[in-house]
């Protein structure tokens, strides 16, 4: 916001014992004052928005960070009730929150696009995918492993830009995608198998946030989720039933206090989806981009300290040769967002010089 701070500066003060000028002359101060005053409440803001950015996003992938530990609590329950219950309870949050906010519109409008529905209906399939691996692996004790998954994402994303998308990387890109590569193979030696948990998890949410991409801004974040809970919700209605018939369904008979830890996965679905929203609109990709480290450094600690899973010496340096890749990404990240700075700043400054120019002509 420095930028119209500047052009009224350069606009506004008259010319020093310039000819037909003193007219205008005590003004100048009143607008100088004005503007600076501008500049300053403009500056305020934009710290409050960037404070309140940082507090939802700490909040979002906070709680996908203390996933873990919620899934190990819903126990005797398996990962397909789990995830199909999830599906349910969402759908009945997102529902509410729809009506709350008067978004049927939005709604409708979503399931009459072809093209628009048939996205967030690949995106649901993913997503759903995507959830019956994490908890799968967080219950069968392989949350390191499933962490990982998420460590790797924002590598996949990189890779499937260029794939899909033809985007050119930089060199830095480049040079994380190949560390990275690097990881897999030596984790893959540690474990004595290729991570499927961990490619699977980053593969299916690289390509859902792919599909989200294409579906761009179009789509606010609780319509988007309302859409892909209602075509996940008959494979999540088969799968209770079929539970159901086999007996081993929980969420009805092991008292009020599982059922409601079960009922609670909606919410613990929507509210950190809301959280990143809200924090998406308020801070740089960069720092999304930083934020969303946070998350999968929570569960690998969980899964360490809390769960007690093993971390023998070759998974150690298969993670840290995933850090050194999110690094070398994280550096690129960091480099373009302030070349990106620099050259808005530039830009600024030419149109303010442009203008000042300007009026001094006329």
């Amino acid at each position: 916001m420095k930028p119209p701070a500047q052009n009224d500066a350069a606009t506004n003060d008259p010319a020093p014992d310039g000819p037909g000028r003193d007219d205008t002359a005590p003004k100048a101060p009143a607008r100088s004052s004005g503007a600076r005053s501008n500049a300053a409440r403009s500056n305020t803001a934009e710290a409050r928005r960037t404070t309140v950015g940082l507090l939802y996003g700490i909040g979002a992938y906070g709680l996908w960070g203390l996933l873990p530990l919620y899934f190990i609590t819903l126990t005797p329950a398996g990962p397909v009730e789990i995830v199909s219950d999830r599906v349910l309870f969402s759908l009945v949050v997102c529902l509410v929150l729809i009506a709350v906010t008067r978004s049927w519109g939005s709604l409708a409008t979503v399931f009459r696009s072809g093209r628009g529905f048939g996205a967030l209906a690949v995106a649901a399939v993913l997503i759903g995918i995507n959830w019956l691996t994490y908890t799968y692996g967080v219950l069968s004790g392989q949350a390191i492993e499933a962490s990982l998954g998420y460590f790797i994402n924002p590598l996949v994303s990189v890779l499937l830009g260029v794939i899909v998308l033809k985007e050119r990387l930089r060199p830095l890109q480049w040079t994380a995608v190949g560390i990275g590569f690097v990881a897999v193979i030596v984790l893959a030696v540690a474990y004595g198998r290729v991570p499927w948990i961990a490619l699977i998890l980053a593969f299916s949410f690289g390509f859902y946030g792919l599909v989200k991409n294409r579906v761009g801004a179009t789509v606010d974040p609780v319509t988007s989720l309302t859409v892909e809970t209602v075509v996940l919700t008959p494979l999540a209605l088969v799968a209770v039933a079929w539970l159901a018939a086999a007996g081993t369904l929980t969420v009805t008979g092991n008292g009020p206090g599982h059922f409601w830890l079960l009922a609670a996965s909606g919410i613990v679905t929507a509210v950190p989806l809301l959280f990143f929203g809200a924090s998406a609109r308020r801070l740089p990709m960069t720092t999304i981009g930083l934020l969303q480290y946070m998350a999968p450094l929570l569960q690998f600690l969980i899964a360490v300290t809390l769960l007690g899973e093993h971390m023998g010496p070759e998974r150690w340096a298969g993670f840290a040769i995933v850090w050194l890749a999110l690094v070398v990404l994280t550096a690129d990240m960091l480099l373009g967002g302030r070349r990106r700075r620099s050259a808005l700043r530039a830009a600024a400054d030419q149109t303010a010089q442009d203008r000042a120019a300007a009026d001094q002509t006329a």
